[in-house]
């Protein structure tokens, strides 16, 4: 199989766009040659089946128009039963020890539960745990001039913000970040209150997300949701991509990626 990007040209080429084209993803001339048509008609793919949206061609993006057979998909293993502290420790290494003995078992338990137990899932978690809050713990969100005006209330900022399906205060500082993933905003926790069955109760009191279990529930369904992206990325080893999918930026890229690469040298 070869890999098709911008300035690749032939037959294999022609095969790629009448196969975007197909699929409602019009790549312009069918020509043969990959320009920037063909570059835009398959990041438009990419990005509505879930796979890493770099505008290149390759096996997984080729195998989900049809183009090669769809690679066998290996055995997950669950690895759950076999995470130790001392791992963990290791790929998080400002964490205090009675916080990884605290929240781990229920973290593994919670992505056990949802068929995330295989070892990128779960390197996937904790290194987002890092990411995001260092100290390995379900942390609330801190004020910084993103979320909080000069002079004004805290997380005013978010008091009216429509993505988050905020409606004036006081939702921006009931509903700023929270837990391992700082969820944020009341449309997500009445998303994920509704996911959990929780019967309204984390929209009600909010700072439910803190709670040990919640949290790593909440940790494990906000994977869950975007199980095929991540594990796309994960595959590609874009590790910038599969963070990007849970924080919608580079913070805490450094972080993450020491993290992820700390727990796949030392993790068997």
């Amino acid at each position: 199989m070869q890999v098709l990007k911008v300035d690749s040209s032939g037959a294999d080429v022609v095969a790629l766009q009448q196969a975007l084209k197909t699929k409602g993803f019009d790549p312009g001339k069918i020509d043969g040659s990959f320009g920037l048509g063909t570059e835009a008609a398959v990041l438009a793919f990419q990005k509505s089946e879930g796979l890493t949206p770099d505008g290149v061609a390759g096996l997984q993006t080729q195998a989900a128009l049809g183009l090669v057979s769809t690679p066998a998909p290996s055995a997950k293993t669950d690895i759950t039963g076999s995470v130790t502290e001392a791992e963990v420790s290791r790929m998080c290494p400002g964490a205090p020890l009675g916080n990884i003995k605290k929240y781990l078992p229920p973290i593994l338990k919670a992505l056990g539960e949802l068929n995330l137990g295989d070892k990128p899932m779960v390197l996937m978690a904790i290194a987002t745990i890092r990411a995001e809050t260092g100290r390995f713990e379900p942390i609330d969100e801190g004020k910084s001039r993103f979320n909080t005006s000069p002079r004004g209330r805290p997380f005013d900022l978010y008091d009216n913000r429509r993505d988050l399906g905020n409606r004036g205060a006081p939702d921006g500082a009931n509903f700023k970040g929270r837990g391992f993933v700082q969820l944020t905003g009341r449309f997500n926790y009445e998303k994920y209150d509704a996911e959990l069955t929780l019967g309204g109760r984390l929209v009600e009191q909010p700072k439910l997300a803190n709670d040990p279990t919640i949290a790593a529930q909440l940790l494990a369904r906000f994977l869950k949701d975007k199980e095929k992206a991540i594990r796309a990325a994960l595959k590609e080893g874009d590790l910038a991509h599969a963070r990007k999918l849970v924080n919608g930026g580079t913070h805490g890229l450094r972080e993450f990626v020491d993290a992820y690469n700390t727990g796949n040298r030392i993790m068997n």
